[in-house]
């Protein structure tokens, strides 16, 4: 391999082990705040055990992901020196901007969250989750506008062998980069309804503090269902930019080789990315992906022949992860929509609940797949129709490359189990015993809710 190569595959290996841990800090610190908030308002000790037992899964994902983001930013001057060179004004200026308001802020305020119970007042104490949530989703707009930028250039001008900042106002607003936003926060906030609820399943079928999980899954739940129904919506408005931005994109997405008006979609087929053609192709919809696409059935649709072959996307990779994250869209609102049904006796459904457990990765799936559209399908352009990949490379050595690669793989597994390993202890162990938590400076009340007979608190405890 060469170091071209090699640097794609340390940047994709770090990419997708930090966003492995992004997406659940996005959602799972909404529903944090939403828990504390019900606390503050009704006094209720239960929402305070629940916004303390999450916020412990939350704390761990929350460093994981940090450290693996500022690893990864080390990259555009390591591996892609000559891309910062070319972009770094327009890049550059979003990446900062994130990092001195929405990291430094969601940062900060974690830290106040964490040891400020029963040193703030409960409202302070609210606020400071809110603020937390705020920043992180504010810090996930800045990094996605950045890559929105590379997916579709606006408010730049050419200056000798530079691109510049322009329109600063261009870029914050790029249509694009508004889609793919809410794109992704839809993904993330169905990843973090799926990790509560398959959390939740796990004691609810164990019969352990049975009213906490109960009520924690209809909040994951409700967050699920809600997302799960806009991010279909939403997906499909975000496939129409992607025809209007990037049609090869479209096409590699479809496995769509011939220009044609009336183009039709087909469910099952088999790409033939050597041979130009697709085989085994079955369940075909007349007019489908050009009125999916354009909005009109008789809407032409450019095929990937008409584009030149060194600049199509791999299309075997980008259709499969198209087809894999369309899929899981339509299963979430399928399961979300059973979970609504059965939410009043989910005991009477275990194997419901047992689904659900081994549902948790999907989501993950899902929005990596997402991703793997998103960039494999850019390409041959790192930023699209102005600087291709290769070009973007720094001069550097193919033996340094591979050593630092062996060494972040070694290191993110490394990391990998100690946050899974934590991640996974803490779920199992569940909430405090009710009377550990009672606050000293809290809202009164009279009594923490018991645990119901039987239960055993914090405990493993397996099925007979």
């Amino acid at each position: 391999m060469d170091a071209l190569m090699l640097s794609r595959l340390q940047f994709a290996v770090a990419t997708f082990f930090h966003f492995i841990f992004v997406p659940l800090t996005l959602g799972l610190v909404i529903l944090i705040a939403i828990m504390e908030t019900i606390y503050v308002r009704t006094g209720d000790e239960l929402y305070k055990r629940q916004a303390k037992f999450w916020g412990k899964i939350f704390i761990v994902n929350f460093a994981i992901g940090v450290l693996t983001g500022i690893t990864l930013e080390f990259q555009f001057g390591t591996n892609w020196s000559r891309y910062s060179k070319y972009v770094g004004d327009i890049f550059g200026s979003l990446l900062a901007i994130e990092a001195t308001t929405s990291f430094f802020l969601e940062s900060t305020f974690l830290a106040v969250w964490i040891f400020g119970w029963n040193r703030l007042s409960p409202k302070v104490h609210l606020l400071a989750i809110w603020l937390v949530a705020a920043a992180s989703n504010a810090s996930a707009y800045w990094i996605i506008m950045a890559n929105a930028w590379m997916q579709n250039p606006v408010g730049y001008v050419l200056r000798g062998d530079r691109a510049e900042l322009d329109n600063f106002l261009a870029v914050v607003t790029n249509n694009f980069g508004w889609q793919q936003y809410f794109h992704t926060l839809s993904g993330a906030y169905i990843l973090a309804g799926f990790f509560v609820m398959g959390v939740s399943a796990y004691h609810i079928l164990r019969r352990q503090h049975l009213e906490f999980f109960t009520k924690s899954f209809r909040f994951g739940l409700i967050f699920a269902l809600i997302f799960s129904v806009a991010e279909v919506v939403q997906g499909h408005i975000h496939g129409a930019e992607v025809a209007k931005i990037q049609p090869a994109k479209l096409a590699a997405m479809e496995a769509h080789w011939d220009t044609r008006a009336n183009a039709p979609q087909t469910l099952f087929l088999i790409p033939d990315e050597k041979n130009e053609r697709n085989l085994l192709e079955f369940g075909k919809i007349p007019g489908a992906l050009s009125m999916l696409a354009y909005h009109s059935p008789s809407a032409v649709v450019k095929g990937l022949k008409d584009f030149p072959k060194d600049e199509r996307p791999p299309v075997a990779l980008t259709f499969i992860s198209f087809r894999i994250m369309v899929a899981l869209g339509f299963l979430f609102v399928l399961l979300t929509a059973v979970g609504w049904l059965w939410r009043n006796n989910l005991e009477a459904h275990p194997r419901f609940l047992r689904l659900l457990i081994w549902a948790i990765p999907l989501p993950y799936i899902a929005l990596q797949t997402g991703w793997i559209v998103a960039e494999v399908g850019r390409q041959p352009w790192i930023v699209y129709g102005l600087m291709k990949t290769q070009a973007a490379v720094s001069p550097i050595a193919v033996s340094q490359v591979g050593t630092t690669l062996v060494g972040f793989i070694a290191l993110y597994s490394l990391l990998g189990f100690v946050a899974f390993y934590l991640i996974r202890k803490f779920a199992i162990a569940g909430p405090e015993p009710a009377a550990a938590a009672i606050p000293t400076g809290g809202p009164s009340a009279a009594a923490g809710p018991q645990e119901e007979p039987g239960e055993a608190s914090g405990t493993f405890v397996e099925e007979g």
